[in-house]
């Protein structure tokens, strides 16, 4: 796969691997498409570097990522947004900057897992919630009670 115009993949201080601009991006600015693979959203399958992005009738679609975007990581208070459109039958998936991005800074975007999937955070920001959890009141309450004590700045009480 080619590189991302503009972007870095490296080892990352949040997890794993991430990708890091190589330029500035400003606000509203398109920092990457993402290429992947449409399956029906209650397809059984290793979904670890999946999007859940809406179908043509508005079912959810799980969008597999098979490009350098599987490695953006999540951020509580992230950097870009995720959009998504169907065109002439085909879906479109990319980031866009939701602030001024540096050269050098990671590229990350808030999962928001249901509460099912949690799972501890280590994004670092003042804003973390100390779980990659959808801050929905909802969400929080069905949170298992092992994790509900890493949670933190929701603004909610779990």
């Amino acid at each position: 796969m080619p590189p991302l115009a503009g972007l870095r993949v490296v080892h990352s201080g949040i997890h794993g691997y991430g990708v890091v601009a190589a330029r500035a991006f400003q606000p509203g600015e398109l920092v990457s498409f993402g290429d992947g693979v449409a399956y029906p959203g209650d397809e059984d399958f290793d979904d670890t570097y999946a999007l859940l992005i809406d179908g043509p009738s508005g079912e959810d679609v799980l969008w597999d990522l098979v490009d350098q975007t599987r490695w953006f990581n999540h951020s509580c208070d992230p950097n870009t947004e995720v959009r998504s459109r169907i065109e002439n039958g085909e879906y479109i998936v990319w980031w866009e900057a939701l602030r001024p991005i540096a050269p050098g800074e990671e590229i990350t975007y808030d999962y928001a897992f249901v509460a099912e999937v949690a799972e501890p955070c280590a994004c670092g920001t003042a804003a973390c919630r100390g779980l990659i959890v959808d801050p929905d009141p909802a969400e929080l309450a069905r949170l298992p009670v092992h994790l509900r004590q890493l949670l933190r700045h929701t603004g909610q009480a779990a």
